[in-house]
């Protein structure tokens, strides 16, 4: 038997561990002139495609292929643009299945930076680790491109360095792995289409109000813009756009170099602190071509006024116990804006505290002006005096004629212990036993009001009595006025000399605002003394009298 060559041998088992047959080498098929069959079989032999050679050895061989490209390459100058990057794998294989292939097709640990050489554009952002990338999972990165003013429109390149890991061919167990390092290019487009800035923005809204925010839009670009609606969007909980975080106002058109002013509804709520807000936007509009476009990246910031409060001063109360009475203080506008048709009001709930009136009004206040003002109030009988405390509250009209209410006010005042409305003093208190008398009573009003109809009433009891004249009357009494009332008084039978009896007197009057009153009872004391004459009392010789006179009657009718 014939056995091969020593070399011959040493190269087919080269072939098979190299997974190559003939043409997978990259060898050319092999043709003989040696006679003989051996010559025959080998050019005879069909050639295995990559599949079936991976299938039969066991071995899978190929790389990734990436590449860049950007669905939206559209820049605007003045601004830094957010420009998304999508990573492509094209990979390929040499010796593979379709189980198999995503093996050496997958890039690994990818990395990616992009920077703008010879150019006036720049890129914000460095490297970007976007981890393996597939063929069936392509991968999406933002970067900032940056795009000075006055740069000309035109395409702009970007280099895109990719760096990665792969594995370049697998063989039973073992891999045979690269690093790479790639370099594409990406273009990014500078439009001369119309574009916005944010040029200013005011508002007139108060902290826990509502009011205006302007926003002044300029075209910063080379051409007008039609069709165009500039929305706005909060971020933040305290403010409000519109009915809620954003709002959109449409404007029609604008010419390069046109600044429109854009009013949006708005509203702080009352824990908003006084503060920057920022504000971001968009502007949604068609080029001359009728192509709609949308620009993006709108910012600015606005801050609220103030918050409007009001404080009260100089406080002082004539307030008593049972009486009406007056607060009178000072109320200053502490807000940042004027305060139209100021109105202080009682804004108390105390069953003791009753207002006569309610609210009083102080016309309108300036930024850090001040008004005086006066509340009548009445205090009930049953209120303790000492120091209470108020609740009020300010009413008053925004610029926008809206109602508004300042609630946060509380003051102290002093209410006075109660006091007797009248005071009744008698010069001569004594009457004799048995005697009749006129009383001169000095009544003295003790209020702060004047009053009118004065009806001062007497009431005695046994032994006293009022005689003929109970009643006493006066048209008017001023604040501390006094006059004389007369009454008559009698005492009867049972009087005992040197003892003390009362009487009592009340007064029914109208107060300044013609409510009828009543008044207390006031108790007067009256001290009996013995008649000056010496002799007996009256009633005794009225009796005595009536004795004899029936005496002599009786005499004189037996004698007839």
């Amino acid at each position: 038997m014939r056995r091969p060559p020593l070399l011959a041998v040493f190269v087919a088992v080269l072939m098979v561990t190299s997974g190559t047959v003939g043409v997978v080498a990259g060898m050319a098929p092999v043709s003989s002139t040696t006679d003989g069959p051996s010559a025959t079989a080998l050019t005879d032999t069909p050639l295995m495609s990559s599949t079936t050679q991976a299938q039969t050895v066991g071995i899978v061989r190929g790389s990734p292929d990436l590449s860049v490209a950007i669905a939206r390459p559209e820049v605007t100058p003045g601004r830094t643009n957010e420009v998304t990057l999508q990573v492509i794998n094209d990979g390929e294989t040499s010796l593979s299945t379709p189980q198999t292939r995503e093996i050496v097709t997958t890039a690994r640990n990818v990395r990616l930076t992009a920077e703008a050489d010879d150019n006036p554009l720049s890129v914000e952002t460095g490297t970007r680790a976007l981890g393996a990338v597939t063929e069936t999972a392509p991968r999406e990165v933002p970067i900032g491109v940056t795009v000075p003013n006055g740069t000309e429109p035109g395409s702009y390149e970007l280099d895109i360095e990719l760096e990665y890991s792969y594995t370049r061919q697998q063989s039973g167990d073992v891999t045979y792995d690269r690093e790479r390092t790639v370099t594409v290019e990406a273009e990014v487009e500078v439009t001369k289409d119309a574009r916005f800035r944010i040029v200013d923005v005011t508002t007139n809204t108060q902290i826990g109000d509502q009011g205006t925010i302007e926003a002044t839009i300029r075209n910063v670009g080379a051409r007008a813009a039609y069709d165009t609606t500039v929305a706005l969007e909060s971020s933040s909980a305290g403010l409000a756009l519109g009915q809620g975080t954003s709002d959109a106002a449409r404007i029609g058109s604008i010419a390069p170099g046109e600044t429109v002013t854009v009013p949006y509804d708005a509203s702080f709520t009352s824990t908003a602190p006084t503060r920057q807000y920022a504000l971001s936007g968009q502007v949604s509009f068609e080029t001359p071509d009728g192509i709609p476009h949308v620009d993006e990246g709108l910012s600015a910031g606005v801050a609220p006024l103030g918050e409007q409060t009001f404080a009260v001063s100089d406080v002082e109360s004539s307030l008593r116990v049972g009486e009406d009475g007056e607060l009178t203080a000072t109320v200053t506008n502490d807000g940042p804006v004027a305060a139209n048709n100021v109105v202080v009001q009682y804004a108390g709930e105390s069953s003791s505290i009753i207002p006569i009136e309610r609210s009083t009004a102080v016309g309108t206040l300036d930024s850090g002006e001040s008004a005086e003002f006066a509340l009548p109030i009445s205090i009930g009988s049953e209120a303790e005096s000492g120091l209470r405390s108020l609740d009020l509250a300010v009413q008053y009209r925004n610029d926008e004629g809206e109602a508004r209410r300042y609630n946060e006010i509380a003051v102290n005042a002093d209410v006075a212990a109660e006091r007797d409305r009248f005071s009744v003093a008698i010069e001569n208190r004594t009457i004799e036993a048995g005697g009749t008398r006129t009383v001169e009573v000095a009544v003295t009003n003790n209020l702060e009001e004047p009053v009118s109809d004065v009806e001062a009433r007497l009431f005695a009891d046994d032994p006293l009595d009022t005689g003929a004249t109970d009643t006493g009357y006066v048209q008017s009494l001023g604040p501390g006025e006094t006059t004389t009332m007369t009454f008559e008084l009698t005492t009867t039978g049972s009087a005992t000399a040197g003892s003390t009896y009362p009487i009592s007197l009340d007064f029914r009057y109208d107060d300044a605002d013609g409510d009828s009153q009543l008044s207390d009872t006031y108790r007067v004391p009256i001290d009996v003394i013995a008649s000056e004459s010496g002799g007996l009392p009256l009633p005794v010789i009225i009796v005595a009298l009536l004795v004899v006179a029936t005496a002599g009657l009786v005499i004189y009718r037996r004698r007839q």
